[in-house]
């Protein structure tokens, strides 16, 4: 009789737990993809910065190349 008892009262115990293991985990995950939306999102402004900053980069190797001279 104590043995099902034992059962009864780990099953009691865990299901709960378990219960709420999934639910951190599914949310984890959703976290988890929308921290890596918005990094994806950062990544791509970079990328136009670093775009942006060559081809001023350029301009002013450009301007300092220059054989006119400067007024």
């Amino acid at each position: 009789m104590s043995y099902a008892i034992g059962i009864i009262v780990v099953a009691l115990i865990t299901g709960p737990l378990m219960w709420f293991l999934h639910r951190f985990d599914k949310r984890n995950t959703d976290q988890h993809r929308e921290n890596g939306e918005t990094l994806d999102r950062i990544e791509n402004k970079l990328d136009r910065h670093d775009v942006k900053l060559d081809r001023l980069d350029a301009k002013l190797d450009n301007h300092i190349s220059d054989k006119r001279g400067h007024r």
